[in-house]
């Protein structure tokens, strides 16, 4: 498992196109027959992705960095399939994800394992896991029954569908706040007008892109911004004073999760374009 320490707005701003991508950017999440994770000191996020091929895949604790016997010993997960059929099986109980489908998982469960429906097309699985406190119940999250919130317009080349998958008036979590955003095809920007939280940080997968498509990630204070190209299936670390928006050379999808100290989804310090630099 990688280590990231948190930055602050101040040395960042020195940082050059490197730097940035070695303190904000995950490149590899996604690896055939293997689990990867990259654990951030900010608001601890632990992000991962999952590729079990011939043989299943165990979520297990890294003692060493976590002081845990079991991952979910004082943590709680959200997990997204962005590949073909696969399923997750907690404590002897399977769960089985289609493409898109989500699954939260409480705090002390002591074994997660992610299994592919077939070896030749392997699920995908990306997860993002917070510290927890209190137990909630495991729960699927099925795409289809989840309720979409159409935004933006063809106009401003946002238009897009929120799916929120863990939240306040969903899937109960104590602090993970977790959904989705597909941008309708002809759309490149996701939120702008942007913003910042003071309250809680965020990560961000971009996927469902070409192979030769990418996206210019925005990031920093909104009068000190700077850019990271991402590209298919990589992920973003997004600290709380830092703008996070986005356009692509084409339409995407991206998955959202957010930590800190409240999980009100609305509660954003809005940016006006003008105030940007």
């Amino acid at each position: 498992m990688e280590i990231r320490y948190a930055t602050n707005p101040t040395e960042t701003k020195t940082y050059d196109t490197a730097r940035l991508r070695s303190e904000f950017l995950i490149e590899e999440l996604f690896t055939p027959g293997k689990l990867n994770m990259v654990y951030s000191h900010v608001d601890r996020f632990i992000t991962g992705g999952a590729i079990p091929v011939s043989e299943s895949i165990k979520l297990e604790a890294d003692k060493h960095d976590m002081g845990a016997e079991y991952f979910l010993e004082r943590r709680e997960i959200g997990i997204i399939n962005v590949g073909p059929k696969g399923s997750v099986i907690v404590d002897g109980t399977e769960y089985e994800l289609d493409n898109k489908d989500g699954l939260y998982i409480g705090l002390g469960n002591k074994e997660v394992i992610f299994k592919s429906a077939d070896s030749a097309n392997p699920a995908r699985f990306y997860f993002n896991s917070t510290p927890a406190h209190k137990n909630y119940p495991t729960e699927k999250i099925e795409i289809t029954k989840a309720e979409p919130a159409h935004l933006g317009s063809i106009t401003s080349s946002n238009e897009r569908t929120i799916y929120k998958y863990i939240h306040l008036n969903g899937v109960q979590s104590c602090q993970l706040v977790m959904g989705m955003t597909l941008l309708k095809p002809g759309n490149m920007w996701n939120t702008m007008p942007c913003h910042t939280h003071n309250r809680r940080s965020e990560v961000y997968l971009y996927f469902d892109m070409p192979e030769d498509g990418l996206v210019f990630h925005m990031m920093g204070e909104p009068t000190e911004t700077r850019h990271l190209v991402v590209r298919n299936e990589q992920a973003i670390i997004s600290p709380s004073w830092s703008i996070h928006s986005g356009v692509g050379t084409n339409n995407y999808t991206f998955i959202w999760a957010m930590a800190g100290e409240n999980q009100e989804f609305s509660d954003m310090d809005m940016v006006a374009p003008q105030d940007l630099r």
